[in-house]
């Protein structure tokens, strides 16, 4: 069978299937916030006597509150960093609570609680701005990273730690964070890895979190449409690099856009400048101390008369392996798992995988981009340990395991 291991046991038994992300339900957005100026942690109780009862709105003097016009969405300022979040879920019901951060990343998947029974669970949640150090005078650069307009006032890019509470019945008595010092997963790469902005699209990129326990944060810098040389040239990679540290980890995954030759300022070969730029990416990631992780791109749904996937990404994933091999880089192959996903799935079935009902055949919906989450996990185990710098010591008690040749089905 395809699921095997805690996550799927704990999942047994509930009403829904088990990859259905039934977010469209009860949401609570809550952006969180700056720690005082001693630097200790703060706060929040939302129950009866506690300082977020009772829908404060926000004011500028506090720093905390529920924005204006808003039931929903509770805000306090951040500056960049990583930051623990420790959530108490119980209430006088029984409850069933899904943490989302930021802009839609899942961090806790389906909560539940009995009546007047608590639990407490934490997450890592890293929080960014656009901002740059400013180059020095006459140095090429800039001081901000080159966002499209459909990023402009993303929850990805604002100075404020964002949690959505979702799920059949959310029950958040309160919640608590600290800022600390963990070792960080750096995510670069295009549409099929970024955070996915509205339901049902998503990303694998976008899932990962919930499979690392709580001592390692996730930093997904993708975005939509770009490219190898792209991500250079909007700072993107400036940025990831400006908070790269030793010990840290980068995944790379582009080529869904840099092979196409009809854009030409950033079409690249995959028999040579794809490789080229590739290792590119991994020396300066190296440069700093840090460990990459190739991920080839994963397929698009194609299907041949026969039921099998069409290869639409020609020599571009064994360029990927091929460098993975020469430079004795960890290598996910997401293109042979996703491929093999979609055949067992079938046409009909796999398309339940997809944005937009189907009728999009290269972007994931919530359960298509959570089971490709699960594939790059799985493809973290099969690597040789000693490539991955301790990565795979990172993933959750209960993440499982998953057989992209024999997956749960999609949801109806």
């Amino acid at each position: 069978m395809g699921e095997t291991g805690g996550h799927e046991n704990r999942r047994h038994g509930l009403a829904r299937p088990a990859h259905a992300m039934r977010w469209q339900w009860t949401t609570c957005l809550l952006s969180l916030a700056a720690l005082n100026a001693s630097g200790a942690p703060q706060e929040f109780v939302f129950t009866s006597g506690g300082n977020a009862h009772g829908r404060p709105a926000y004011e500028p003097q506090s720093g905390f509150g529920f924005e204006p016009g808003s039931t929903a969405r509770f805000s306090i300022h951040l500056p960049e960093g990583n930051y623990r979040v420790t959530v108490r879920l119980g209430g006088a019901s029984a409850g069933d609570t899904t943490l989302l951060a930021e802009q839609r990343r899942l961090m806790l998947e389906d909560v539940r609680t009995a009546k007047r029974k608590t639990a407490e669970r934490s997450f890592i949640v890293n929080v960014r701005t656009a901002a740059l150090a400013p180059p020095p005078p006459n140095a090429p650069g800039g001081d901000a990273v080159r966002l499209k307009p459909r990023e402009l006032g993303s929850l990805t890019w604002d100075d404020r730690l964002t949690v959505e509470f979702a799920g059949s019945a959310p029950q958040v008595a309160s919640l608590r964070i600290d800022a600390v010092e963990v070792p960080t997963l750096y995510l670069a790469g295009d549409s099929t890895v970024t955070d996915q902005a509205l339901a049902p699209s998503a990303s694998w990129g976008q899932m990962l979190p919930r499979f690392f326990a709580p001592d390692i944060s996730i930093a997904n810098h993708a975005e939509s449409g770009e490219t190898l040389k792209s991500f250079v040239t909007e700072l993107r990679l400036d940025k990831l690099l400006s908070k790269l540290r030793a010990g840290d980890w980068v995944m790379i995954q582009f080529g869904h856009n840099d092979e196409k030759s009809q854009w030409p300022q950033t079409y690249v070969e995959a028999a040579t400048t794809y490789r080229s730029w590739l290792r590119v990416y991994l020396a300066e990631v190296r440069r700093r101390g840090a460990t990459p992780v190739l991920i080839t791109s994963p397929e698009r749904r194609n299907f041949d008369d026969a039921g099998h996937i069409v290869n639409s990404h020609g020599d571009y994933p064994q360029a990927v392996r091929d460098v993975a091999r020469e430079e004795g880089v960890a290598l996910v192959d997401l293109t042979d798992m996703s491929r093999r996903f979609y055949e067992a799935l079938g046409p009909e079935l796999a398309a339940r995988a997809f944005a937009d009902a189907g009728r999009d055949k290269t972007h994931h919906d919530e359960y298509g981009a959570y089971s490709l989450a699960r594939m790059v996990v799985e493809g973290l185990r099969n690597c040789d340990p000693r490539l991955l710098a301790g990565l795979a010591e990172h993933l959750a008690g209960d993440a499982g395991h998953f057989d992209p040749a024999h997956p749960t089905p999609p949801p109806h």
